[in-house]
């Protein structure tokens, strides 16, 4: 599999061979019943069916975590530098049937959230025999970092040579906490890992995969200057932020809410990037109602919960329809969930993606109707669109009764020039409509939009 590499001058990602690619998948575990077949290959044709089943539905990229310590029989190393035969087997395996179905994997090497929770538990505990005194010291102890180094090094000399690697998310939910409750430490830290897996990765194969460092958006807000590392760092290549909104996308209410939300958080993190930086949110779902609520949400209003922050993020001008950590019993997406990616990556090759210099447009499109959200982004040659109904809801989902509104839309900075309009329906993942417009002078462009009952995908772009 040719390896994954930055778009040069745009904001995406594409293949050594010139392809474009988009991430489009969900967070997984070792542990969740669609990948314990792997360890001691206990069932390892169920494996390879869900990973078949995976592409066909446009999935192109799964995020896991090397170990996943919630339980104790899933360590990568145990001691702390002894590294388990059975993992690495099943770390194998699951890179050799990712490239056998065109499968990309964003990986990171430690469990950060459960590695604090039972740390009294883990191998790199002193307690354990293990670097470190204290949790509160990860990013802090000269002995933590060997360990980590040595991690990396072995990963990417094992596994680093396979295509089916997207990128290092070198550290997960980088946190005050892990750096004795203070931001200083993250951009040396950040600093010492990048640069110890592209020295190893230049040595081994003569090229690097992508990197980046994933935060947990909140912290944001506390910690503002976080900004620096997680958007600005000089070393990565992309960022990612969790999407975990206490308001809206922890505990949904509705299916909107979090829609509107997920495109506000888009245009934040971009107005904090480098204009050709991509971004994409990396963890998403509805944390708190699982883990605290102890609450399962309903199939049919998931469903739609996990499209509208889909489109919300795609739209808004992230890389793809983000992440989502799954959040129900058992840990995997629903069928609906599933039917909405392939429907989104239907949507793809509409957008010349290796030349779109997207901006946030969320504000600046004008729509004629007050009744619907707009989450949009752009340049001076193309624009996506999604329109979102919020004005008829119907036990927090959309209202399938509503009438139709058709309105029309203003898009600013467009160049002189004609134009094909392609009008998506998110629901059933076809195309609605399409029509040539004609821009006569530079500037805004308004046209007209199909009847949108509930939502509606549009892609404008220029003819060449």
């Amino acid at each position: 599999m040719p390896w994954v590499q930055l778009t040069p001058g745009a904001p995406y990602f594409m293949t050594e061979a010139g392809e474009p690619w988009t991430p489009v998948g969900q967070n997984d575990a070792i542990t969740w019943h669609e990948f314990a077949g792997l360890f001691r290959r206990k069932d390892m044709g169920a494996v390879d069916a869900h990973l078949e089943k995976l592409a066909a539905h446009g999935v192109t990229c799964l995020r896991f975590m090397l170990e996943y310590c919630q339980t104790e029989n899933r360590y990568l190393e145990r001691p702390a530098g002894k590294f388990q035969p059975n993992m690495v087997t099943l770390w194998d395996d699951l890179f050799s049937l990712c490239e056998k179905h065109g499968l990309r994997i964003l990986l990171t090497p430690y469990d950060t959230f459960w590695m604090w929770i039972r740390w009294k538990h883990h191998p790199y505990n002193k307690a354990q025999g293990g670097p470190c005194s204290k949790r509160s010291r990860w990013l802090l102890c000269p002995d933590t970092l060997q360990a980590i180094k040595a991690r990396l090094t072995f990963a990417a000399q094992r596994w680093g040579g396979s295509g089916a690697l997207f990128a290092w998310d070198l550290w997960n939910e980088i946190h005050p906490a892990h750096g004795g409750n203070s931001t200083h430490a993250f951009s040396d830290f950040v600093s010492e890992l990048s640069s110890h897996v592209r020295n190893t990765e230049t040595r081994l194969y003569g090229k690097t995969h992508l990197q980046t460092v994933s935060l947990f958006s909140p912290v944001l807000e506390e910690h503002p200057d976080v900004a620096e590392v997680i958007f600005r760092h000089p070393q990565l290549d992309f960022a990612t932020t969790h999407f975990y909104d206490a308001r809206t996308i922890n505990h949904p209410k509705d299916t909107v809410a979090p829609a509107v939300r997920t495109g506000a958080l888009v245009r934040e993190a971009l107005e904090h990037l480098p204009a050709i930086r991509p971004f994409l949110d990396s963890e998403h779902g509805p944390i708190h109602a699982f883990k605290d609520l102890h609450l399962t949400l309903p199939e049919p209003f998931d469903d739609e919960y996990f499209r509208h922050i889909q489109w919300a993020h795609l739209a808004a001008g992230g890389a793809g329809g983000g992440m989502r950590w799954p959040n129900r019993r058992p840990h995997s997406l629903t069928a609906g969930m599933r039917k909405a990616q392939k429907d989104m990556a239907g949507f793809l090759g509409y957008i010349d993606w290796a030349n779109f210099r997207r901006r946030n447009l969320n504000a600046e499109v004008r729509v004629s109707s007050p009744a619907l959200a707009v989450f949009a982004c752009g340049d001076a040659q193309q624009a996506i669109v999604w329109l979102l109904r919020r004005d008829r809801l119907k036990d927090g989902r959309m209202d399938p009764g509503a009438a139709p509104i058709t309105p029309s839309l203003t898009l600013p900075g467009l160049e002189q020039g004609r134009y094909t309009v392609y009008f998506w329906d998110t629901a059933t993942g076809t195309l609605a409509g399409r029509r040539q417009v004609e821009n006569d002078a530079s500037g805004d462009m308004t046209l007209q939009v199909l009847p949108v009952g509930a939502d509606l995908a549009v892609a404008v772009v220029r003819e060449t």
